[in-house]
């Protein structure tokens, strides 16, 4: 959820006579969307309490977070840490081999990765995306939708299932958790993002659906948010 709509039902909530408290990762929304208490938690985005597999650390966090309460006016915190990903972490794991030669080598690598996915759901829950356009049983329809655009059909003609960043999004999701099936330790924040860009077939589609989408001068935010911006 974003950081306006944050603030504004904080504010309700706060009407209503229910205190609240705000986190978020990006120090000028929360400054300027003033929620009644924020706390600005300087780590990558998509890890509100900063180190996954750290109840420590993620303990400091929220105590840091429910001092806020004690707050009679408005108030503005910074976490005392940050949480810097410099792009230096790279996750290398085997992704499945080939088991369907008739499949678009993005379809078979996905549908090779479910027991990898399906194992990381059991032990860290359902973690497909942001989009949650699609669930882990619609990931090869989709990914199938942007093969077609990547090849020259319209998006609007390709049977996408949902908006378009959504269903990337979720079609990343489902990679990212997948991935830790795949490694034992919980990787970087943006690592994962890089290596599905950058090592998968899927991630290899999302991108040539998006460039192919841009030459065909669709309106800049149904591309754009595919990916991060600096792709």
């Amino acid at each position: 959820m974003c950081t306006r709509t944050v603030s504004t039902l904080a504010h309700v909530f706060e009407a209503a006579g229910l205190a609240t408290i705000a986190l978020g990762s990006q120090r000028n929304q929360i400054v300027n969307t003033a929620p009644p208490r924020g706390l600005w938690c300087d780590f990558p985005l998509g890890r509100p309490l900063g180190k996954p597999g750290d109840p420590e650390f993620q303990h400091r966090v929220l105590t840091a977070a429910f001092a806020l309460l004690d707050a009679t006016e408005p108030v503005f915190a910074e976490f005392e840490e940050a949480i810097i990903d410099d792009g230096s972490d790279v996750v290398s794991c085997a992704l499945p081999p080939r088991s369907d030669p008739d499949a678009h080598p993005a379809i078979d690598e996905a549908n090779g990765l479910r027991p990898a996915y399906d194992r990381a759901v059991a032990e860290h829950g359902n973690r497909i995306g942001a989009g949650r356009a699609i669930d882990a049983d619609h990931i090869a329809d989709a990914i199938d939708a942007f093969i077609r655009v990547m090849d020259g059909v319209a998006w609007k003609d390709a049977e996408i299932p949902g908006v378009p960043a959504r269903v990337s999004q979720d079609i990343r999701g489902y990679y990212e958790t997948a991935l830790l099936g795949l490694v034992d330790h919980a990787p970087s924040a943006w690592s994962g993002t890089r290596w599905f860009l950058d090592e998968t077939e899927a991630g290899k589609v999302i991108l040539g659906a998006r460039a192919q989408m841009k030459a065909d001068d669709v309106k800049f935010p149904v591309w754009f948010y595919m990916a991060p911006g600096d792709r």
